[in-house]
């Protein structure tokens, strides 16, 4: 597992064309408003206010960049579907989340956030299968696994995965998290070091 010493913030853009240029690979985060995106890129990066968290969901509104260990960017994106804002607003996000999605030279992988509590929600279903109909990157991070019993979470991540699969011959690597009880770090570090290491090596 890699060891996050430096991240630096590089901005926070409404555009994705206004992006800073670099050779990094991204990683960007993903998820509907509410499901714990904040709290998940603080607990990896072990810093407390990386990202800002708020009871509100909806509050990351633009691209929001940080550059780490100088080898790779952590991108987080805003936050799709329910959000206090308005109807417009919510337009803006979708274009900037697809802009960004379809045209990023160096997405690495797209980390789709799902809440492990719920059952399947048509939203995620269908964002998770446009990514896989445009052929883009992305794990499975399955979200707060800590509000339950470990057999509810388990037969709701069974659930969800079940839905996936009447699309999907199969499925993309699958995490399993919890930023309040610290459960998922390492294997996600883990897995964005050895992708990062591909990428270098291939070029």
């Amino acid at each position: 597992m890699m060891n996050i010493v430096q991240a630096v913030f590089k901005g926070s853009f409404p555009q994705a064309r206004l992006m800073p240029e670099g050779s990094w690979p991204e990683f960007a985060f993903i998820g509907r408003s509410n499901v714990g995106k904040s709290s998940l890129i603080n607990l990896l990066t072990d810093r407390d206010e990386l990202a800002h968290t708020s009871a509100k969901p909806g509050k990351t509104q633009s691209i929001n960049v940080y550059l780490i260990n100088g080898a790779w960017t952590l991108v987080d994106l805003p936050g799709y579907g329910y959000a206090r804002v308005s109807k417009t607003m919510r337009k803006r996000f979708g274009q900037l989340i697809e802009d960004y999605i379809r045209n990023s030279r160096r997405l690495a992988c797209l980390f789709v956030l799902v809440d492990a509590n719920i059952t399947p929600q048509k939203l995620d279903i269908d964002f998770i299968n446009w990514l896989g109909e445009n052929g883009v990157p992305f794990c499975l991070v399955f979200t707060k696994t800590d509000r339950q019993k470990p057999p509810q979470i388990a037969e709701n991540i069974e659930r969800i995965k079940a839905s996936l699969l009447e699309f999907w011959e199969e499925l993309p690597p699958v995490f399993v998290t919890s930023a309040a009880q610290r459960t998922g770090r390492e294997e996600l570090l883990t897995y964005i070091a050895q992708t990062a290491n591909e990428i270098a090596e291939a070029s």
